[in-house]
């Protein structure tokens, strides 16, 4: 068995703890060991007890020693033999081993005792002073020894400690370089200036800390230094504003300033000046520091959606009233019509009346020019004439452009028809021609030309034919810049309030919708041509040939309707009244319903109807197309003939023949001839052996 001589001393890091040398005292005969340890009792030194060998072995493979005293002569095992397989294990190789012995003083035993292992012979009896004098050479040697381990290891720590600090301060730098690069990359890619500033207002040097001032102005940071460069570049109705603030900012600490201001190359751009008041000891208001934005982009689209808010306003007012205009100018229009019909003979009167259907008829031109403009209309495209419809349109641009304008126009010989929708068309052509008004603000010249052409024949097959409308003005110009920008949305050289931008857009997209083809031409102090090339029709249709020749009797009577009886379903009691009367002018026997519902019990009621003729909008739940596709289901064979006077965005009218209100009698002659025409093909059809 084994005991300790003093408690073991708990763990702590090596640079704290002092360092104490235990010695493995190994003895048979327990007053031995009891005197050993009195000889060494230290308070230094730990001392360690075991009576026999294999409490000694087994005490070297779980502690270190600095020193090991071993009797010689124990039962079992000789201390030879313990001291040779001590120094065969790797950890206890090295501790110095001292025999005690009482016998054996041979130089053959003492040769062997120093073979196996022994630094040291002690013979028994044991001196004290010897025994002490020998044990503290080697417990000094130990503590020695284990000091400069532990400086070494404290030196290792140390260093690794420092390559750490030094790899974790490393990395920091690098990061930190990495954000400042991030930093200013970002920087440089986004229109912002920094800068500083002297207090007040009088003479406004700023001093930029970054070149990106140079990438949005124009100007290097050292041309702001000059006192005279940033209020020159001023636009002259934001200086009073501008300087009115910057005398407030010492008090307010801050203030956002915005205001126009002019480039190097002359653009003027719209610049966000955010300033700081920096203080310094006592709350001292020192320097100001501050960031230029270029917000020109932002202002454009706040600009461009105040032009869609007011377009969108536009499209609401005017969808709200065509509805109920063109109503009433349908019952003015199919009344005079009736009329007409009834005053054969006298030229005088019929004059009057016609003139008055064509007042009408320029009523309802204008609310197609606001639905037009406002893109709440589809496109309706038809045959026009030109050589018919330009002088009314030259008529209507003197009295648009003013007496300083004049207007010259070249219009070929023969001209083929063209399909497009009227209205648009006519938009298109006045827009162009007041675009070319603002560019003479002094007066000029309006040449417009149309001409024929005709694109060669390519691979045996038929050539193209093409009318070309040539606008030409003798204006100031345009820049390539602008040149390049004249038909995107909302782009603008007009001064705010002065224009929307959309025209030209308008016109580039009303022509590619009627397939054909915009180009644009100018240059500064020459002018500018525009060129509209339209796909001519192949021939001329008989509703061009005929249109706007009123209702003769031999056009009321080229529809009978004797026998035929006629739905007309309109929730209005006097249009339904208007075109109840037309119906019966031309011999229809005419049933009337104020909504969809009451036509559907109508046409269970009534087989023979031959026609069904409903308004489009209605009150109620079934709108007339609605209405078109349950009698589709219902009655597949029934002619069903649509009218309105205008189209909500989501109406599709497709596959039913629309009549667009205000209409003229002669148009629903036109309708009517086709719709009764085809129906009476399918009854002989069907009727066929």
């Amino acid at each position: 068995m084994g005991a300790n001589a003093g408690d073991k001393t708990e763990a702590a890091p090596p640079e704290l703890l002092p360092i104490r040398a235990k010695i493995l005292i190994v003895d048979d005969d327990r007053r031995n060991l009891l005197a050993a340890s009195e000889i060494l009792s230290d308070p230094a030194v730990d001392l360690v007890l075991a009576d026999s060998p294999e409490e000694a072995l087994r005490r070297t493979l779980r502690e270190d020693f600095a020193l090991i005293l071993l009797d010689v002569q124990m039962p079992r095992i000789d201390g030879y033999e313990v001291a040779a397989l001590i120094r065969s294990r790797s950890r206890s190789s090295r501790v110095p081993i001292l025999f005690l012995t009482a016998h054996n003083k041979e130089d053959m035993h003492v040769f062997r005792g120093y073979s196996a292992g022994a630094v040291d012979y002690v013979f028994k009896p044991i001196q004290p002073l010897v025994l002490k004098s020998k044990v503290d050479v080697f417990v000094d040697l130990y503590c020695k020894t284990e000091e400069i381990k532990h400086k070494a290891a404290a030196e290792k720590q140390l260093l690794l400690e420092n390559l750490r600090v030094r790899g974790e301060k490393l990395e920091a730098e690098q990061a930190l370089r990495r954000r400042e690069e991030h930093q200013a990359a970002v920087l440089r890619s986004l229109p912002i200036a920094l800068y500083t500033a002297a207090l007040g207002t009088e003479g406004r040097r700023l001093h930029f800390t970054n070149d990106s001032i140079e990438r949005i102005t124009g100007f290097s940071r050292e041309a702001f230094a000059t006192a005279s460069l940033w209020e020159s570049r001023l636009d002259p109705e934001d200086t009073d504003r501008v300087f009115s603030d910057l005398r407030t900012v010492s008090d307010a600490g801050a203030v956002a300033l915005e205001y126009r201001w002019r480039n190097a190359d002359g653009a003027e751009r719209h610049i966000l000046d955010q300033v700081v008041v920096h203080r310094g000891e006592g709350d001292t208001a020192t320097e100001l520091f501050g960031m230029w934005f270029d917000v020109t982009e932002r202002k454009e689209l706040e600009l461009s959606l105040q032009h869609a808010s007011k377009l969108e306003a536009v499209g609401r007012l005017t969808g709200g009233i065509a509805h109920d205009f063109n109503n009433m100018l349908s019952i003015v229009i199919g009344n005079l019509d009736l009329v007409k019909g009834s005053l054969q003979g006298d030229e005088k009167v019929l004059r009057r009346v016609e003139s008055a259907i064509e007042g009408a008829h320029r009523c309802a031109e204008l609310t197609s020019r606001l639905l037009a403009f406002s893109r709440r209309s589809p496109l309706q495209p038809k045959a026009l004439e030109l050589i018919s419809f330009m002088p009314g349109l030259i008529k209507l641009l003197e009295r648009t452009l003013g007496e300083r304008i004049t207007i010259s126009t070249d219009l070929a010989a023969e001209l083929p028809d063209v399909c497009v929708d009227h209205a648009q068309f006519e938009a298109a052509i006045i827009n162009l021609a007041v675009n070319a008004r603002d560019a003479m603000p002094n007066g000029g010249r309006l040449g417009i030309r149309i001409q024929r052409r005709d694109t060669p024949e390519r691979d045996g097959g038929e050539g193209t034919r093409f009318v070309e409308i040539s606008i030409v003005d003798t204006g100031m110009g345009m820049s390539p810049p602008v040149l390049a920008r004249v038909f995107e949305p909302f782009f603008t050289t007009k001064e705010a309030g002065k224009g929307t931008g959309l025209g030209l857009s308008m016109v580039y997209g009303f022509v590619q919708q009627s397939g054909g083809s915009i180009t644009v031409d100018s240059s500064p102090g020459q002018g500018t041509c525009f060129v509209i090339s339209l796909p001519a029709l192949a021939k001329r249709s008989f509703a061009s040939e005929t249109a706007e020749h009123g209702t003769s009797a031999e056009t009321m009577g080229a529809v009978n309707g004797a026998g035929r009886a006629v739905l007309v379903v309109e929730d209005d009691a006097d249009v339904r009244y208007t075109v109840t009367s037309t119906f019966e002018s031309l011999a229809f026997k005419v049933l009337s319903a104020h909504d969809g519902g009451e036509a559907l019990c109508i046409l269970e009621k009534e087989p023979n109807i031959a026609l069904v003729f409903s308004d489009v909008n209605m009150p109620g739940a079934m709108t007339g197309i609605e209405l078109g596709h349950i009698i589709r289901r219902q009655w597949p064979q029934m002619p069903i003939l649509l009218a309105s006077g205008y189209l909500q965005e989501d109406q599709d009218t497709n596959g039913f023949e629309l009549l667009q209100k205000p209409y003229r009698t002669s148009d629903l002659i036109e309708m009517l001839r086709g719709l009764l025409s085809d129906t009476e093909q399918n009854s002989s059809r069907h009727k066929a052996p």
